[in-house]
C-alpha cells in the first residue's frame, strides 16, 4: 500500500506503543465497542415493526409518521463528518461514551412518549447522539489495532456485528411487539449500552490526535446544510418520486458542499481533511463502499416487495427469508480475513463486487414467476460479495490515512454508508416505480370493471394494485394481480440490469486502482 511519509512516522510510533501487545484487553475493547454497533444495526430494522401500533397509539397523521422515521437518519447524517472531526479532536472514547449515555437516556425518555411530537423530537436526539457512536467504534479500532493484520479481523468482527445486527431486527423487533408495547424497541437501548458505560473506561484506550486544530463552527454549520437538503432531497424521490422540489433541495445541499469545500481547502486546521481524498486507496475504497450498498439496499426494496405482495408473506416471515443471506454477508466478511493474506486486498474487492455482479445477472436474466427461490438465491451471491468487498474497503480506508485521522475518515466511511444505502433506495426505487407505471396495462375487462379512481390506484404502486385486486371477484382479480405483476417484473429486470453494470464497472475500477495494495503481511 502506498502511503505518505507523515503516515509511516504516525504507524511506526503508534506500533510502540502498548495496544499492540495482542493481549486479551484488546480484544475485550473490540466486544465492547460491538455493543453500540449491534444496537444501531439492530433499532434500524427493528423501528418499522412498531411503526402501525405507534401510529395507533398516537394517533399520528402520515407527515408525523414520517418524520418519526425520518428524523433520525437526517440528524445522523447532518452530524456524521462534524463528530468523526470532534472525536479526533477530544477523544474518541470520551465522545464514544458520551453518546452512548446520551442515546441510553434519551432512549428510555421517547420509549414513553406520550404524543407524536415528542416522539420525534427524541428520534432527532437519537440522531445526534447516534452521530458520536459509529466513527468511534470505527477510529477506536484503528488505534487499538495497530497491526494491519489484527485490525483486518477486528474490522471484519465489527462488519459482522453489524450485519448481524441487521439480520436480527426483524425476528427481534417482531417478538418485541408480539409481548410488549412499542416503546420496548427504544427502551432495550438501555441495558444494551449498560456493559460498555460499566466497563468502557477501563479497557478501551483513549485516542486522538495529538495535534488537533480549532473547531471551526461554520465549517461545522456548512457540512449540516450539506447533509441535509441532500439526504432530505434523496429520501423525498424515494418515496414520492422525482420532484422540482426533490431536485432543488438536492442542488441546494450540493450548492453548499461546494462552499464546504472551498472553506476547508483554506483552513490550516479543517474539519474535514480533504487531502485524503487525493489519496486513491481512500477514495477508491470509498467508491467500493458506497455503490456495493447502493446495489445492495436497491435489491432489498424491491425484494421486499415481491416476497410480501406477490408471494402473500409477512412482514415477519420475509424478514426470516433474508437471514441466511445476511447471515452470509458475516461470513464472507470473516473468511476473506485470511484469503488477504495470500491474494492481493484489491483482487478481493474487485472478486466481491463482481459476485455482488452476478447477483444481480441472476435477476436480471432470471424468471421470477416461479416463487422466491431465484430472487434468495441472488440475495445470497449478492450477499456475500457485499460481505467480502465491504470488510476489505474498511480495512483500507483506515489503513490508507494516519491514526490521527481516523475518525474523519470513519465518519467519512459511515456517511458513505448512510448516502449508499438512500441512493439505493432513492434511484433504483424510483426507476422500478417508473417502469412499473409505464408498462401497466389493465386488460379492456378489468379496467371496465373498476370504480372510479380504482385505475390510478393499481397503476400508482404494486401495493395498490394488490390492495385492489383484493376488492375484486374472481377472474378480474387475478387479471389484476397478472398484469401488476409483469409490470412490476419488468421494471426489476430494468433495474437489475443497471445495477448489474454499474457493480461491473466498479468491479473493474477496483481491481485496477487497488491492484498494487500488497497482501497482507507484506
Amino acid at each position: 500500500m502506498t502511503t505518505t511519509a507523515s503516515t509511516r512516522k504516525d504507524q511506526a510510533a503508534e506500533a510502540a506503543t502498548p495496544t499492540s501487545a495482542g493481549s486479551w484487553r484488546d480484544w475485550l475493547a473490540l466486544g465492547l465497542l460491538m455493543f453500540p454497533v449491534l444496537l444501531v444495526a439492530v433499532d434500524n430494522t427493528a423501528l418499522t415493526f412498531a411503526l402501525p401500533e405507534i401510529a395507533r397509539s398516537l394517533q399520528t397523521t402520515g407527515v408525523q409518521l414520517l418524520w418519526i422515521v425520518d428524523a433520525y437518519p437526517l440528524v445522523l447524517a447532518a452530524l456524521l463528518v462534524a463528530m468523526g472531526s470532534l472525536g479526533d479532536r477530544i477523544g474518541r472514547r470520551r465522545l464514544l461514551l458520551t453518546g452512548s449515555l446520551g442515546f441510553a437516556a434519551v432512549s428510555a425518555a421517547t420509549a414513553f412518549a406520550p404524543t407524536a411530537e415528542w416522539l420525534i423530537a427524541g428520534r432527532a436526539g437519537l440522531g445526534f447522539f447516534g452521530a458520536m457512536l459509529m466513527p468511534s467504534t470505527l477510529s477506536l479500532i484503528r488505534n487499538i489495532f495497530p497491526d494491519p493484520n489484527r485490525r483486518r479481523l477486528a474490522v471484519a468482527i465489527w462488519a459482522a456485528g453489524f450485519s448481524g445486527g441487521a439480520a436480527l431486527g426483524p425476528i427481534f423487533g417482531g417478538w418485541l411487539m408480539e409481548h410488549f408495547w412499542w416503546g420496548a424497541v427504544l427502551l432495550v437501548a438501555v441495558p444494551i449500552m449498560l456493559p460498555l458505560l460499566a466497563l468502557g473506561p477501563f479497557f478501551i484506550p483513549e485516542s486522538r490526535d495529538p495535534r488537533p486544530g480549532r473547531v471551526d463552527i461554520i465549517s461545522i454549520v456548512l457540512s449540516m446544510l450539506v447533509m441535509v437538503p441532500v439526504v432530505y432531497g434523496i429520501k423525498e424521490i424515494a418515496t414520492a418520486g422525482f420532484s422540482l422540489k426533490a431536485v432543488a433541495i438536492i442542488a441546494l445541499g450540493l450548492a453548499m458542499g461546494w462552499v464546504f469545500v472551498r472553506r476547508q481547502r483554506t483552513l490550516a486546521a479543517p474539519l474535514l481533511d480533504m487531502g485524503l481524498f487525493s489519496n486513491r486507496v481512500f477514495s477508491t475504497a470509498i467508491t467500493a463502499n458506497v455503490l456495493a450498498l447502493f446495489s445492495f439496499n436497491g435489491f432489498i426494496f424491491f425484494l421486499a416487495q415481491h416476497l410480501q405482495l406477490l408471494e402473500g408473506m409477512s412482514p415477519s416471515a420475509s424478514g426470516v427469508a433474508m437471514i441466511p443471506a445476511l447471515l452470509a454477508t458475516v461470513a464472507a466478511g470473516l473468511l476473506v480475513v485470511p484469503l488477504v493474506r495470500k491474494v492481493r486486498p484489491g483482487f478481493v474487492v474487485a472478486g466481491g463486487l463482481s459476485l455482488s455482479a452476478a447477483g444481480y445477472a441472476l435477476v436480471a436474466f432470471g424468471d421470477h414467476s416461479a416463487g422466491p427461490a431465484l430472487l434468495l438465491a441472488a440475495l445470497l451471491v449478492l450477499a456475500l460479495g457485499v460481505g467480502a468487498a465491504e470488510t476489505i474497503s474498511n480495512d483500507l480506508i483506515l489503513g490508507s490515512v494516519p491514526a490521527a485521522k481516523s475518525g474523519a475518515a470513519a465518519a467519512i466511511s459511515e456517511t458513505g454508508y448512510e448516502v449508499g444505502s438512500l441512493l439505493g433506495t432513492a434511484v433504483l426505487g424510483s426507476i422500478l416505480t417508473a417502469s412499473y407505471q409505464r408498462n401497466l396495462v389493465l386488460p379492456e375487462g378489468v379496467a371496465s370493471s373498476l370504480p372510479q379512481g380504482a385505475t390510478h390506484q393499481a397503476g400508482e404502486t404494486l401495493a395498490g394494485a394488490v390492495e385492489l385486486a383484493a376488492t375484486l371477484q374472481a377472474p378480474a382479480a387475478g387479471e389484476l394481480l397478472a398484469t401488476a405483476r409483469a409490470a412490476f417484473d419488468s421494471g426489476v429486470h430494468i433495474t437489475a440490469t443497471i445495477a448489474l453494470v454499474l457493480m461491473a464497472l466498479t468491479a473493474v475500477l477496483a481491481g485496477t486502482v487497488l491492484r498494487k495494495v500488497p497482501r497482507a503481511g507484506k
